[in-house]
């Protein structure tokens, strides 16, 4: 039997408590590295300031508030210009990718070209460029992968001679997919780069 004072039973205590300490390490540094760094709503808050919200003139009151202790305040319609005015109809505004690539393939030359003569011809229109892949790969790396997808089609446009302030590159990863489904045809179609106009 070995006692407790012994120098085998302190180096036994010390091994324990080390081998405690290293499995409590690697645990935290496992769950530290799977940690995600990019904020789950990446959709910045912009206050629009009162004028959303009109307080009514003096002496009127909304139908809704009239003998209540409601708020005498009413919401101004607000007029949204569509996002597509003025843009033709048969331009194609996908580009489609292999798995896991961002290089932009030749069969969609004319896509590029036909957006990049609109753009051209229309300097005051903006077009945002979202980079979409599927749903395989991590969340980070999705993301990563649709902006190099977005970044590699505002290149090609610009070397058509889109001028660089009317492109925005973003990018959804895996977040917004054109088809759910596990099949090989929906992956196919969430890898893309959808053109919007602005």
């Amino acid at each position: 039997m070995i006692q407790e004072s012994s120098p085998f039973a302190r180096a036994t205590v010390i091994t324990q408590r080390t081998a405690r300490l290293l499995a409590t390490l690697v645990v935290v540094s496992t769950l530290a590295a799977c940690a995600s760094s990019v904020p789950l709503n990446e959709v910045p808050v912009v206050d629009r300031g009162s004028s959303a919200v009109s307080p009514l003139t003096q002496g009127s009151v909304a139908p809704a508030a009239q003998g209540s202790g409601a708020d005498q305040r009413s919401v101004s319609p607000v007029q949204v210009a569509p996002a597509d005015v003025a843009q033709p109809e048969a331009m194609a505004r996908v580009v489609y990718f292999d798995y896991d690539s961002f290089v932009v393939k030749p069969e969609f030359a004319a896509t590029l070209e036909a957006n990049a003569k609109y753009l051209a011809a229309n300097r005051s229109r903006k077009l945002a460029l979202e980079g979409h892949t599927d749903e395989r790969g991590g969340r980070e790396y999705n993301l990563a992968l649709g902006q190099k997808r977005a970044e590699a089609v505002r290149r090609a446009l610009v070397l058509l001679g889109v001028n660089d302030a009317q492109v925005e590159p973003v990018s959804f990863g895996e977040e917004k997919p054109a088809v759910n489904g596990f099949t090989e045809e929906a992956y196919a179609k969430n890898r893309r780069v959808e053109f919007t106009y602005r």
